[in-house]
C-alpha cells in the first residue's frame, strides 16, 4: 500500500523527465550524426523545400507582359543556406520571359497548366552569346526544373519561312551577335554546374537546342518530354557537352534534329547512362560527336524505342577524341529517309571517324557492344574508320536486321557528313565496313525485301586491305516474307 503511495505521487512529474530526457538524446544525436557526415556527405535536395510563389512577387501570367522582374525577384529571394532548397513556383498560366538566370537551390516548380514562355526579341537576351537561353543556370548547384508544366521556346516564332523539306529560320547573325545561320537562343542551359535535376516537365518549341547540360557533374534527367517542330534545323533533344555522370531515362524526344548528343569540346565525357526512352527524328536519335575534340567513355545506351528516324544510333567522330567502352543494348530500331538536306541516309547504326578538315586529327572508336538490337531500315549498317582512326573491337551480338524501301526518296548514297568526303555514290549493302582491327558478328540475322531485292545485292561490303579479324559466327540472310 505505501509503495503504492510513493508511485502515484512520482507520477506526475514523470512524463516531464522523460521528456527532457528524450529530448537532450535528440540534440545528442543530431549533433553527432551532422558533425559524422557533413564532410563527406551532400544532400542535392532538401526534404521539405521553401517555396515561394511568382505571383507574390507580381507575375500576372497572362502570356502578354513580361513576368521577368517578378520571376527574377522571386529566384533572388530564395534563402541560400546551405542544404535548403527552394521552389519557385508557378500557377497556371503562361509567363512571358526574357532569360532568365537561377543560383544555387533553386528548383522552378512550373505546374500544371503553367507554361513559362520565352521571347522572340533579340533584346529579350543577354549581350553574351553564351547566354542566349530563356533559363539559364551558371557555376550552380542543386537546381532544376520541375512541375508538370511547360518551358516553351515560341520556336515557330523563329521560322523565316515554313519548308516542309526544311524550315529556314532566323538568324541574328546579321547583327553581329554571331556567325552563321544558327545563331538563335536555346531553350534551357546549365553552364558549370554541380547536382542538376530536371524531371516531370516538357519542354517545347526550342528555336536551337532544347536542353543543354555543359560542364555539368551529377545530372539527373527523367519524365522529361520534348517537342521540337519536326522541320526545324539544329532544335537538338538533349546536348550534353563535357560533362560527367549523367543519367537520362523515361524521356521521350520528337523533333526534327539530333535527339540525345553527347559532345566534347573542352574536356572528356564519361558515364552517360540512357535507359527507358522513345526518341523519333529527321536526324541522329542517339548521337555522339560530331564536336569531338576530346574522349568519350563508359557510356551505356539501354532499353530505347527508336522511330521513324533518319540514323539510329550514330557515332560522329570528327575532331580527334577517341571513343571506348560503349554499350547498345535492348533496343528497337525504325530509319528512313528524308530529304538529303538533314544529314542521314536512314542507317540503323553508324560509326565513323576521320577528320573534319586537314587541319583535324583523326579519333579512334574501340569496344563497342550492340547487343540484342532490332531494326527495321531503309538502308544498311556503316562502319567506317580511317586510315589512322581505326574502328577496334566491335562486337554485334544478338542483332535482327531487316531492309525494306517504303519511301520515294532515292538510295545508293553514303553519308560521310560533317567534312570528310560528303555524300558518295555507293551501292547499297547490308554492312558496310572500311578501316576496321577488329569484329565480332554473333547471332545476326539480315533479311531482305523480296519484292525490292535487286537494291539489296549484298550482304556485306568491305575490302580485305582495309579490314582485319573479322569474325562470323551464326549469321544468317534470307529474304523478306511479309
Amino acid at each position: 500500500m505505501g509503495a503504492s503511495k510513493k508511485l502515484k505521487m512520482a507520477t506526475p512529474l514523470g512524463p516531464l523527465l522523460l521528456q527532457l530526457f528524450l529530448l537532450i538524446l535528440l540534440l545528442i544525436s543530431i549533433h553527432q550524426a551532422h558533425s559524422a557526415t557533413a564532410s563527406t556527405i551532400h544532400l542535392p535536395f532538401s526534404i521539405y523545400p521553401y517555396s515561394l510563389s511568382v505571383t507574390d512577387f507580381g507575375a500576372t501570367g497572362d502570356g502578354l507582359h513580361y513576368d521577368t522582374a517578378a520571376i527574377q525577384s522571386a529566384i533572388k529571394a530564395c534563402p541560400t543556406s546551405y542544404h535548403t532548397q527552394c521552389h519557385v513556383t508557378f500557377p497556371p498560366g503562361t509567363y512571358l520571359t526574357r532569360t532568365l538566370f537561377l543560383k544555387s537551390g533553386v528548383v522552378l516548380d512550373i505546374k500544371e497548366n503553367a507554361t513559362l514562355l520565352g521571347g522572340t526579341k533579340m533584346e529579350d537576351y543577354p549581350k553574351e552569346l553564351r547566354e542566349w537561353y530563356v533559363v539559364v543556370a551558371e557555376n550552380a548547384s542543386d537546381v532544376g526544373i520541375t512541375g508538370g508544366g511547360v518551358v516553351d521556346g515560341h520556336g515557330l516564332g523563329f521560322v523565316k519561312r515554313f519548308n516542309e523539306r526544311k524550315n529556314v529560320m532566323v538568324s541574328w547573325n546579321t547583327t553581329g551577335a554571331c556567325l552563321g545561320d544558327e545563331c538563335r537562343p536555346r531553350l534551357v542551359g546549365f553552364i558549370d554546374c554541380k547536382n542538376v535535376r530536371v524531371w516531370n516537365i516538357t519542354l517545347t518549341e526550342p528555336a536551337y537546342w532544347c536542353l543543354h547540360i555543359v560542364r555539368c557533374e551529377n545530372t539527373s534527367i527523367h519524365d522529361v518530354s520534348i517537342n521540337g517542330n519536326f522541320n526545324t534545323p539544329n532544335n537538338d533533344g538533349i546536348d550534353i557537352e563535357d560533362s560527367n555522370n549523367t543519367v537520362i531515362t523515361r524521356c521521350h524526344i520528337d523533333t526534327g534534329d539530333d535527339a540525345i548528343c553527347p559532345k566534347t569540346y573542352t574536356g572528356p565525357l564519361y558515364n552517360l547512362t540512357v535507359t527507358n526512352c522513345w526518341i523519333r527524328t529527321k536526324s541522329s536519335a542517339i548521337k555522339l560527336g560530331s564536336a569531338s575534340s576530346f574522349n568519350f567513355k563508359g557510356l551505356i545506351f539501354d532499353n530505347i524505342t527508336i522511330v521513324q528516324s533518319h540514323r539510329g544510333l550514330g557515332l560522329q567522330i570528327r575532331d580527334g577524341g577517341n571513343v571506348s567502352d560503349i554499350t547498345f543494348s535492348n533496343i528497337n530500331i525504325s530509319t528512313r529517309y528524308y530529304d538529303p538536306s538533314w544529314w542521314g541516309r536512314a542507317e540503323p547504326i553508324y560509326v565513323t571517324t576521320c577528320p573534319r578538315d586537314s587541319s583535324a586529327k583523326e579519333g579512334s572508336i574501340s569496344n563497342v557492344v550492340f547487343i540484342n538490337i532490332t531494326a527495321n531500315s531503309e538502308n544498311g549498317v556503316f562502319l567506317s574508320g580511317s586510315k589512322h582512326g581505326l574502328l577496334s573491337n566491335l562486337r554485334f551480338i544478338n542483332v535482327n536486321l531487316t531492309y525494306r524501301r517504303w519511301t520515294n526518296y532515292s538510295g545508293g548514297l553514303v553519308d560521310y557528313r560533317p567534312g570528310c568526303q560528303g555524300l558518295v555514290n555507293h551501292s547499297i549493302a547490308g554492312i558496310i565496313m572500311e578501316h576496321i582491327e577488329g569484329l565480332e558478328v554473333e547471332n545476326v540475322n539480315m533479311r531482305w525485301c523480296d519484292q525490292q531485292f535487286g537494291h539489296w545485292n549484298n550482304p556485306l561490303d568491305f575490302k580485305p586491305s582495309t579490314i582485319n579479324n573479322i569474325s562470323l559466327f551464326n549469321f544468317h540472310s534470307s529474304l523478306y516474307i511479309k
